[in-house]
């Protein structure tokens, strides 16, 4: 089987990063991560990349006098180890219109709320004051606005009577790992097509409760 090449971008240690690498050692998943890229050389997930045998490479954003020249390298980058569909897990710098119009549609993020709701930092502390009783997280393609863009998927996760900020980003966190890599595979496989700002998915070995939860 053909695997479609990704490159990961991350900025920390990439825990979704790693739930990708799990994915990948799995012969049927539909793509292979040919390049962990990230802006901080310090980034702990660089040498777990190494571990795993995937090939790294660091565009610090400290070395370019403005977002565009960074990007133009970061593009390079990505280029030169022939990804096509490139995922973001904890990359935090916010891309300029020019880089996600040049990856539309294969460029992927992960974000730890149901969007469009509370976009942009501290999502567990603003659901909990705002007293919803269902939080989660969301994949979808990137757009130029900040979490923005075609959803692929979403997995709900319960607030809990006495949940905390720390309580409930783990939580949300573990629906992440799991929900991510099921996203990954379906546009790798051609199954999650955006039409009209919306996906349409092909699926059917998940089923759609399993896109939308995958706690069961």
């Amino acid at each position: 089987m053909a695997k479609t090449k990704i490159a990961v971008l991350i900025s920390g240690r990439g825990s979704n990063m790693q739930a990708l690498i799990d994915a990948t050692r799995d012969e049927n998943f539909p793509a292979e991560i040919v390049v962990v890229v990230s802006n901080n050389p310090d980034s702990p997930g660089l040498e777990i990349a190494r571990a795993a045998g995937i090939e790294i490479d660091v565009v610090n954003h400290r070395d370019f006098d403005d977002r565009e020249a960074f990007e133009e390298a970061l593009d390079a980058t990505i280029k030169l180890y022939g990804a096509r569909i490139v995922c973001l897990a904890g990359f935090m710098r916010i891309l300029t219109p020019s880089f996600t119009e040049r990856w539309r549609d294969l460029l992927i993020n992960i974000h730890p709320s149901l969007l469009p709701a509370f976009k942009g930092l501290h999502t567990h502390e603003r659901a909990l004051e705002a007293g919803v009783r269902i939080h989660g997280c969301t994949v979808h393609y990137v757009r130029p606005e900040m979490d923005d863009g075609p959803i692929i998927g979403q997995a709900a996760v319960p607030v809990l009577p006495g949940d905390t900020p720390e309580t409930l980003a783990e939580r949300v966190l573990q629906a992440e790992h799991k929900l991510y890599p099921q996203c990954v595979a379906l546009a790798c496989s051609g199954k999650a097509r955006v039409a009209g700002e919306r996906v349409r998915l092909q699926v059917r070995e998940f089923g759609a409760e399993l896109l939308m939860n995958p706690h069961d």
